[in-house]
């Protein structure tokens, strides 16, 4: 992935949330403001509409009990919580009436004022009569506290709804996008070989066009992998049939003239050219077959079976090599459960995996012919089973020469011959098998010395059938 598309990719969900939600927030906080400001200015009216009824009750009061004011009267000036400042003068200007503490000035103006009186700000509240001229103030400082408290209980229903309002809006979003994400599973979930089509029931009708697409280019990938396969196996028959054909011919161009040594050992190259054409035909056919997906079923694979299979298979070109080949313990220090000794036959180890059969004997058999190609006369090949709580490792030990450090990184690359190979043996296909099959199976392949041997060792990890195994 380029630079640029890294900085490109983004996540749908987290865009959406994240406009969504900063939208609520940023409505939330316009509406609380807008509330608070509210608040502040209806409590600012309440609060002089609670002076203009105190003055008028004053004044309502000085006109029926003369010119006295009782202790109700006192009551009334500090029932709303915080004292109130009178001052009341007649019509010459006499002093009426004083509140205890009462701080302010001689003179106002009618009406509503702000004024400072003893090093506090106060609303004051003038009402004049033909009689009576009666002023009444309340602390600013107290006043504004009492009006951000009210404002405050006004906002407290935002800051508690929003939350939940955000919350709500991510449950929403999640379960709007779980189809997309039920969708992306199942593409993580199927094997490399599996084209069948996704499901698109639930799916919102702008991403239900998308799968379609994707089903539509799964069904035509479906179709070339088949084309591949038929013609690999035309291709079988085509390939292997002419070669076979030469090599009858240049058997039955032997037994005409054996008298000439010549011709004999002409003859005798010639068959041996066929057969590694035949070998490398069916070699090529395989790394085909196997990189095309083969079309097996995975299943439960008991590596125990397998294993004895694959050296079944390859006993003959040992024995003619004079080759010990068999069984082994695992080299000191491997961890896990080992396979039984080289010369018996495991028959208690319950070492599965989950795959294909016919894929994995392949990549065994595979192992144990290069070993045998590459390991001289009188030489001895092991494979040995291993097991841990997640993962079996089959490892092959041959005391051949081995493959240098500078030629391991590419062994596994089609056509490619270690430095030590000779000219007679191998095509460079066999271990480039190996390592596709071991791909589509999750498995990790790892070479080294073998310590016990000398030669080549070669471990493949593969996961245990109760352990899910990477898609490939």
């Amino acid at each position: 992935m380029t630079a640029n598309a890294a900085h490109a990719a983004y996540s749908l969900k987290a865009r959406l949330l994240g406009f969504v939600l900063l939208a609520i927030l940023l409505a939330a906080l316009v509406q609380a403001a807008s509330a608070y400001r509210g608040a502040l200015q209806q409590a600012d009216a309440l609060f002089d509409d609670h002076l203009q009824q105190v003055a008028r009750t004053l004044q309502h009061n000085l006109l029926l009990r003369g010119q006295t004011l009782d202790q109700q009267t006192e009551e009334l000036l500090s029932a709303d919580g915080f004292d109130l400042y009178v001052q009341i003068w007649g019509q010459d200007g006499t002093p009426l009436f004083r509140s205890r503490h009462s701080e302010l000035p001689p003179r106002a103006v009618l009406g509503f004022s702000d004024v400072d009186a003893g090093g506090k700000q106060l609303r004051v509240y003038s009402l004049q009569t033909a009689l009576q001229t009666v002023q009444i103030a309340q602390d600013l400082g107290a006043r504004s506290a009492r009006a951000e408290a009210l404002a405050l209980k006004a906002v407290l229903p935002f800051m508690a709804l929003t939350p939940l309002l955000m919350l709500a809006v991510w449950w929403v979003i999640n379960r709007a996008l779980a189809p997309i994400e039920r969708a992306r599973r199942q593409v993580a979930r199927r094997a490399a070989d599996d084209f069948s089509p996704l499901d698109n029931q639930g799916l919102p009708t702008e991403v239900r066009p998308l799968v379609d697409e994707l089903n539509a280019l799964f069904g035509r990938a479906h179709t070339a992998f088949e084309a591949q396969r038929h013609f690999v196996a035309d291709a079988a028959h085509e390939l292997r049939s002419p070669l076979t054909v030469l090599k009858l011919q240049a058997q039955a161009l032997r037994g005409q003239d054996a008298s000439d040594p010549t011709r004999l050992e002409d003859i005798t190259r010639l068959n041996q050219g066929i057969d590694r054409a035949i070998r490398l035909v069916e070699q090529l056919l395989v790394l085909a077959r196997e990189e095309a997906g083969s079309t097996q079923p995975r299943a439960v694979v008991d590596l125990d079976a397998l294993l004895q299979r694959a050296v079944a298979d390859v006993l003959p070109q040992a024995r003619h090599k004079q080759i010990d080949l068999g069984l082994a313990e695992p080299a000191p220090g491997t961890a896990g459960t080992a396979a039984p000794p080289h010369d018996q036959i495991p028959g208690q180890i319950n070492d599965q995996v989950n795959g294909q059969a016919d894929a994995l004997q392949t990549l065994l058999r595979n192992l144990l012919d290069n070993a045998i190609k590459y390991s001289p006369p009188g030489s001895q090949v092991d494979v040995s089973l291993t097991r841990n709580a997640t993962h079996c490792t089959l490892t092959v030990e041959d005391s051949g020469p081995g493959i240098p450090l500078a030629d391991q990184p590419r062994v596994f690359d089609r056509f490619f011959r270690a430095s030590t190979a000779s000219a007679e043996v191998g095509s460079g296909v066999g271990l480039a098998i190996v390592k596709v099959i071991a791909d589509r199976h999750g498995a990790t392949l790892a070479l080294g010395r073998s310590a016990r041997l000398g030669g080549l060792r070669v471990d493949v990890r593969l996961a245990r059938s109760d352990v899910e195994a990477p898609k490939n």
